[in-house]
């Protein structure tokens, strides 16, 4: 027991310079606090650098590590936790990720409330040695922008038309800010942007984590049933927030203007819900038509019905075969593989993405490799290559 203690009090010293620095950051030793140190500096906070602080990050940019990537606060991406609905609402950013926990609207299985934490997790090896996009060449988090995580929005699990005013102002509550970054300008002719917006501001971008007619669909046998996840972009067509004629569904994909649906592979209560579609200002690309366009025809389609128009692109992950991304609430086997679906968002490169989201990522029905988390994570990364490559900006005519 003496020979014990005495070993014991003789390592204390040891310890204590160990951990000399304990009290700062809770740590690894020697641990660089961003796996891309630089792209958070230069990309941020960088604009207002001292020279100290310049020359010290330029000797951290032979420091990014991969250590640690499971350790910490969950973010997306280990991207920097804003709280921008409450107390740090000054932040200004340019593209932020939000999730909005909510899934008592579904008709099969639930547990996409779970969702944005369960795709932050599977996010967690995106910057593991930086983060460049190899086929988009592009660095999303060393591009200029400011990127951050603004956490989720409080939804309500009681309450579906109180949860959708929830998820609604809070989305409100951040668009309407102006974006952190000035719009550059063009490339190739040198030339001020003007922004997309009808305002005439630059407003930051939102990645949200997370049709049928209302009678069809559930029955609608109350006015809060009628809302679904079944019936969202019915109302946004009644809403006149989808123009008719340029809409694609698929992936599902919507625009705030066009809107085309995708991956369309479940049966129908017959061919009237075709004629809804329709009515709702919808294109379609079926599931199956990839084996006889390929993903170069798909992307054709969308991109010949968006056009040059603002476009809101919304994923929903069960667009992906259940045999890669298994985990969510109405699996339909016949759909894309992870690898198909990343190529066509690959292919909309050059599109005004205003905003966009992934939907019905239910972790709990996911394998132990995290399968489903990873995809969700993986796709959302190839969406913020393209906002990061084209800026919500056009040259004055």
């Amino acid at each position: 027991m003496q020979l014990f203690a005495s070993l014991l009090v003789a390592s204390l010293p040891t310890l204590i310079r160990a951990h000399d620095h304990y009290g700062h950051d809770q740590v690894p030793l020697d641990y660089v606090r961003f796996p891309s140190e630089p792209y958070r500096n230069f990309n941020g906070e960088g604009k207002d650098l001292t020279v100290l602080k310049l020359r010290t990050l330029l000797t951290d940019l032979c420091q990014v590590t991969a250590d640690a990537v499971f350790a910490g606060i969950t973010t997306f991406a280990k991207l920097p936790w804003v709280q921008c609905l409450s107390r740090q609402r000054d932040v200004p950013f340019d593209i932020a990720f939000l999730g909005a926990p909510f899934d008592t609207g579904t008709s099969y299985r639930p547990g996409a409330r779970f969702g944005p934490a369960g795709i932050r997790e599977g996010s967690r090896r995106l910057t593991l040695y930086g983060g460049y996009n190899v086929p988009l060449k592009v660095n999303p988090f060393k591009s200029g922008l400011r990127i951050v995580d603004c956490g989720d929005i409080p939804v309500t699990p009681y309450d579906n038309k109180y949860a959708i005013r929830q998820i609604e102002e809070g989305h409100k509550e951040l668009l309407r800010r102006e974006a952190y970054s000035p719009l550059a300008n063009d490339t190739m002719t040198g030339q001020r942007l003007t922004p997309l917006a009808i305002d005439g501001k630059s407003h930051p971008r939102l990645v949200t984590l997370d049709t049928w007619k209302p009678s069809v669909f559930g029955g609608a046998p109350s006015e809060q049933a009628a809302i679904n996840h079944g019936t969202y972009f019915y109302w946004a067509s009644q809403e006149g927030l989808i123009k008719n004629g340029s809409s694609i569904a698929s992936i599902p994909c919507s625009t705030m203007f066009p809107s085309h649906h995708g991956a369309i592979r479940t049966t129908l209560s017959g061919t009237d819900d075709y004629d809804n579609d329709d009515a709702s200002g919808f294109q379609r690309i079926e599931a199956r038509e990839i084996d006889t366009i390929g993903t170069d025809g798909i992307i054709k389609k969308i991109r010949e019905t968006v056009g040059d128009l603002p476009v809101y692109l919304s994923i929903d992950i069960d667009s992906i075969d259940p045999a890669f991304a298994p985990a969510t609430g109405t699996p339909e086997t016949g759909g894309w593989s992870t690898r198909e679906l990343r190529t066509i968002l690959r292919g909309l490169d050059g599109l005004y993405i205003v905003s966009a989201d992934i939907v019905e990522v239910a972790p709990a029905y996911d394998t132990n490799a995290e399968l489903t988390t990873m995809a969700a994570a993986d796709v959302l990364f190839e969406v913020i290559s393209v906002m990061a490559k084209t800026p919500l900006g056009k040259l004055e005519l």
